[in-house]
Parts: C-alpha cells; sequence; structure tokens
C-alpha cells in the first residue's frame, strides 16, 4: 500500500495542475463517469452526502447540481492544497456556497458512528495507506441501509489491456509531466492503477470488510469501475 505522507506530498505539488491533467489523460471521459456515478447516487436518494478524497471538489460539485441544495454534501480530503483548489472553485459560483471542504483523512474520518446516508469516494481507495482500515472506517460512518459509492480504475477487458497498459506506462506519464511538470506523479500512479484490484476481488474485498449487496459497473472497457455497497 502507498504510504500516505508521500501520496499527501505527491497530490499537493500537482494540485494547481490536477484537473487539467484529469480531462487531459482521459481525454474527457472523467465528466462522463462523474455523471454515472452522481446518477447512481441520486437513485438511493440519500438525506447528506459526504464525498472523500474529495480532491479539487468535481464530484462534490457534481453531486451538488444532481441533489440540489436541499441534500448536503460535504468534500472530505487529507491534501490541504487540493481543498484550496475545491474551495476557489466554490467562491466563483454562488450556488455552491453551502458545500463544505474540510480536512479528513480516510484511515479516521472526522465523522460520528452512523452518520451518513451516501459516501463516494473517487480515484482515492488506490491510494489508501491501509485499504482495509479505511473501507472500515466508511462502514463505520455509514447510517444502516446506507450506501458506498466507489469510482476507481479497474482492470480492463482482456482484449483492451495490452493497448491500455502501454499508454499507462509510456503515454499517460509523459503527457502528465507537460501537463503537471511531475513525471514522477504520473509514473506513480500509473503503477497503483496496474496493480489494483479487479472488480471481483475488490468486492471481496467489500465483502471481508463488512458490506453488503455489492454491484461492480464497469466503464469504458472496464478501465474504471463504480462499485456500489450498502451497510446492513
Amino acid at each position: 500500500m502507498p504510504e500516505g505522507t508521500a501520496v499527501n506530498t505527491m497530490f499537493a505539488g500537482i494540485a494547481g495542475r490536477y484537473d487539467l491533467a484529469n480531462h487531459l489523460l482521459s481525454g474527457g471521459i472523467d465528466f462522463y463517469w462523474r455523471h454515472v456515478l452522481t446518477r447512481k447516487v441520486l437513485q438511493c436518494a440519500p438525506r447528506e452526502v459526504v464525498d472523500l478524497a474529495t480532491g479539487s471538489g468535481d464530484v462534490a460539485f457534481k453531486l451538488r447540481d444532481r441533489l440540489g441544495s436541499n441534500v448536503p454534501v460535504t468534500g472530505l480530503d487529507f491534501c490541504e492544497p487540493m481543498l484550496e483548489e475545491a474551495r476557489a472553485k466554490k467562491s466563483k459560483k454562488p450556488s455552491y456556497a453551502d458545500l463544505d471542504f474540510s480536512f479528513g483523512d480516510c484511515m479516521q474520518l472526522p465523522l460520528p458512528d452512523a452518520s451518513v446516508d451516501a459516501v463516494t469516494i473517487s480515484f482515492g481507495v488506490r491510494n489508501f495507506e491501509d485499504r482495509q482500515r479505511g473501507l472500515q472506517e466508511i462502514l463505520r460512518v455509514l447510517r444502516p441501509g446506507g450506501r458506498l459509492f466507489v469510482l476507481e480504475f479497474s482492470q480492463p477487458a482482456r482484449w483492451f489491456r495490452p493497448i491500455y497498459y502501454f499508454y499507462l506506462k509510456y503515454i499517460l506519464p509523459r503527457v502528465a509531466a507537460l501537463a503537471t511538470g511531475d513525471k514522477s506523479a504520473y509514473d506513480y500512479l500509473a503503477g497503483t492503477i496496474e496493480n489494483f484490484p479487479t472488480k471481483t476481488a475488490l468486492a471481496d474485498q467489500l465483502k471481508r470488510v463488512g458490506f453488503d449487496t455489492i454491484q461492480a459497473t464497469g466503464l469504458t472497457f472496464s478501465i474504471v469501475a463504480i462499485h456500489e455497497a450498502s451497510k446492513a
């Protein structure tokens, strides 16, 4: 598992160009992924939502657009420079005034037991220093019947893997270096993506922690997947 301090430092270094790199490296498909994620959250009609590893806030903003101002949305992240990016974007749109972006480490969430209806986390689980501990923390803060939505890179369809792994190893870090000035950060990210569990393996990890009724939906040849899990 990645070491938390190193991950924090890495994201702090690329915070200012994080959004640009995401849109560029995904070819803009990241907008579609967030669209599908937030549509799934809307369908479960939560009373409040916490977006973990919120980064620059794109998922939190999309949740606000989907759910409306009557559903509180809080974004938590352990990297202050990323939170500063989210707050700067928030300040430019009055309708986002009630969004809250605060410090929160997934290894020890600043939330009471059984206090949240829905938790989202996008591209953060693979950076957990201790995946089991992080997932247990999420389970702790969810109310009975609450839902977790994990949008994360996955292992792509078998026929697509040679193309995808070539892109991860040789193209993504070089393009990212041009966009952010930090090739090493994206060498690291490419490695975590390539080594992340399959949809089935991650579903098994969620079950072992105590989640129930787990569904996995692959998107874009399954290079990413949305895992939806509930707390009994």
